[in-house]
Formats: structure tokens, C-alpha cells, sequence
């Protein structure tokens, strides 16, 4: 058991990537908690639009570069500090076990998934893929291993048959940032009480950096597969962890940007290109018409109308 003197908010450590990040860091400077420091990549790297550097500079916080947090003697850093909590958000660096085991009440995790079901990358981008009906964040104390710790929260979400990779992890954001304010308030107010469930091992399915099919669109299965394979890739205007599912015409490959069903019934042979219409070109999938409305061809984004033609077919 740790060692608790009740002080004024809880001294956190935040490690933070991406506008996840940067939205916990926001919402924690609203409360009455503090911030020892924000770790996070370093100037000069890669980055765009806001950044949680930018916004904890602009806020005076203390700043150490993401490799920190690798290093088994930031923990002596951090004791020295009076760290209460770490928080891990959308950081994919993989923190030394001292480190997470320095802070005075725990280390924790905003997983975008629930779990032990959606452990391991691109949680809500499987979700889709899978056609789950709801979709979950998870708080969780961090271990040694990724995504193995007890769960602390854990906020069911609702998926709809218009979500994208990037829509459902914006709802697990704006589900999971209250999640840890409350982990923060209840933290302060009793350690003790914040929730620690095991998570059952046997129900634990994890996810790396694979993506489903290599990343090829087959047209010859059911339109509701081929659509949700095209939303979970879609995190427009920003990159796609999973690319754009591939395909080709007449040799040249491409890539399937945009996509709905039709609910319309298709007999002809899969990938042919039924009517053109100025906003979506129709494809044949194993049931029905998919009516795609945008392709990358050469990495360029392009109307669907403007280079598929009546009558061609579309290669797996």
C-alpha cells in the first residue's frame, strides 16, 4: 500500500501525444490538480496543427522529451518531484517499469477501446471493421505489459453506420478526457477507492500494427464488409494509420477513399463498374451496389466519376 498525505489536487505526470493529449492537458489545467511536468515529442519532430508541446509551453508546464520515460532513472526524477499519478494518453512509447512504478499512487492509461477484448493499436478502426454496435474507453492502471493492467473505467460508446476510424476515436476522446478528471478527483479525495478490477485473460484479443486483409479490398465479399473496411481506414483529413484499402483499375493500382451501400441488389460479376453519377460511381460487390465517391490514384484524391467508366472492373 502507498503512502497517502492528502495535499492540495494531485501532482501529475502526463505522457501525451496527439489531440488527445492535448485535450487532457487543457481539461487538467481547469482543475485544481497540478502539473509536475508533460512529456512528450520532442521539438523539431514531426507535427501537425497544435501540439501538446505547444500548449504546455504556452502554459508554463515543465516539458521532458518522450524517450524520458524509457529511462529507469526518470523514476528518481519524478520521487523527487512528488508524482502522484502518470497519465498515458495516445503515447505509444514504452515507459520503463521503474517509471511507471514511481508515482506515489499509480501510473494509468486512456486505452481508446475497451478491454481486454480491443487491447493492443487502432482500437476503434477494428471496431468498425467488425461491425460492433457499441464501442468502449478504458481507463486502466498501468504494468510492465501493454494494455494488461486492472481497469480502473471503463465508458461504453455507441457506433453508427456513418462512423470512421477518426469520428469513433474522437468519441472515445471526448468519452475518456472526464474519465481521468474523475480518476484525478477521486484520487485526491481517497486513493484507496479508485477501482482496480482484473481484467480476464481469456477474453483478451490484442491488435499491433497489422492491418486487416493486408490492406486489400476484395469486391467479391458483402457490401456492409467492403463499406466498414473503407470507414475504418478513413480518418480524413488526417493520415490513415491504415492506409486506404487498395485495389486497382485496369492495372493501375488505387485506393478506395470514400464508400456507401446502396441497399440496392447487384447480379453483375464483382468489381464491375455499374452507373456513374456526378457524386459516386457504382461498384458491384457480392450482394449489392457500393456506391464509391472518392479514390487516391498516384496519392492524389480524385471523384470517383472522374476516372471510373461504365462498364470497367475494379481488381482485387
Amino acid at each position: 500500500m502507498f503512502e497517502w498525505r492528502r495535499r492540495k489536487g494531485v501532482n501529475v505526470l502526463l505522457v501525451a501525444e496527439e489531440a488527445a493529449g492535448i485535450q487532457t492537458l487543457r481539461a487538467i489545467l481547469k482543475t485544481r490538480h497540478r502539473l509536475a511536468g508533460v512529456v512528450t515529442s520532442a521539438q523539431g519532430e514531426p507535427q501537425r496543427g497544435a501540439t501538446v508541446r505547444g500548449v504546455a509551453e504556452a502554459a508554463g508546464c515543465r516539458i521532458w522529451p518522450g524517450s524520458a520515460v524509457r529511462d529507469a532513472h526518470f523514476a528518481a526524477l519524478l520521487r523527487e518531484a512528488r508524482v502522484d499519478a502518470l497519465l498515458n494518453v495516445h503515447s505509444l512509447r514504452v515507459i520503463h517499469p521503474a517509471v511507471l512504478q514511481a508515482p506515489a499512487i499509480g501510473s494509468f492509461n486512456l486505452h481508446p477501446g475497451p478491454l481486454p477484448e480491443y487491447a493492443g493499436l487502432n482500437a476503434p478502426s477494428w471496431a468498425i471493421y467488425n461491425g460492433e454496435p457499441r464501442h468502449a474507453v478504458t481507463v486502466h492502471w498501468m504494468t510492465a505489459d501493454i494494455d494488461t493492467g486492472p481497469i480502473a473505467f471503463r465508458q461504453e460508446i455507441p457506433t453508427d453506420e456513418t462512423d470512421t476510424g477518426l469520428t469513433l476515436s474522437a468519441k472515445c476522446v471526448r468519452a475518456g478526457v472526464p474519465l481521468l478528471v474523475r480518476l484525478l478527483d477521486l484520487a485526491h479525495e481517497d486513493p484507496a477507492a479508485i477501482p482496480s478490477l482484473p481484467q480476464d485473460p481469456a477474453r483478451r484479443r490484442y491488435h499491433g500494427r497489422e492491418v486487416p486483409e493486408n490492406g486489400r479490398l476484395r469486391w467479391a465479399q458483402p457490401a456492409d464488409h467492403i463499406v466498414r473496411f473503407v470507414r475504418a481506414c478513413d480518418y480524413s483529413p488526417l493520415p490513415s494509420p491504415w492506409g486506404h484499402p487498395r485495389t486497382a483499375i485496369r492495372g493501375q493500382p488505387c485506393e478506395i477513399v470514400k464508400a456507401a451501400c446502396t441497399r440496392l441488389e447487384c447480379r453483375a460479376p464483382a468489381g464491375t463498374v455499374g452507373p456513374v453519377e456526378d457524386d459516386a460511381a457504382w461498384v458491384a460487390a457480392a450482394d449489392e451496389w457500393v456506391a464509391v465517391s472518392r479514390l487516391s490514384v498516384a496519392g492524389r484524391a480524385v471523384r470517383a466519376a472522374d476516372v471510373l467508366n461504365t462498364g470497367a472492373c475494379l481488381e482485387d
